[in-house]
């Protein structure tokens, strides 16, 4: 798989943006047979960031969701202004 089939597309939720405040992190839906390692891969290659922590679950409704730590180096409001999120 390539790093555009695992990421499907960013979170924008109202818990999403607090974590990007407070904690670093950015909020993504993924592939479902993807593991930590791939997103990890995918997500530095795609956005050129740090990934320092990953953390996944699956949501009832069958969708995989991450929220990816970022390095402090990449301040992750900076990517969610890119992403055109915030």
């Amino acid at each position: 798989m390539n790093a555009f089939n695992i990421v499907r597309y960013p979170v924008s939720s109202e818990k999403a943006v607090r974590l990007m405040e407070s904690d670093n992190k950015l909020t993504f839906i993924v592939d479902r047979r993807s593991n930590k390692t791939e997103i990890k891969k995918a997500l530095e290659e795609l956005f050129k960031v740090k990934v320092e922590k990953i953390s996944s679950l699956i949501m009832p409704s069958g969708k995989k969701k991450v929220y990816v730590k970022l390095s402090p180096e990449t301040p992750a409001i900076d990517l969610a202004t890119k992403l055109g999120l915030i």
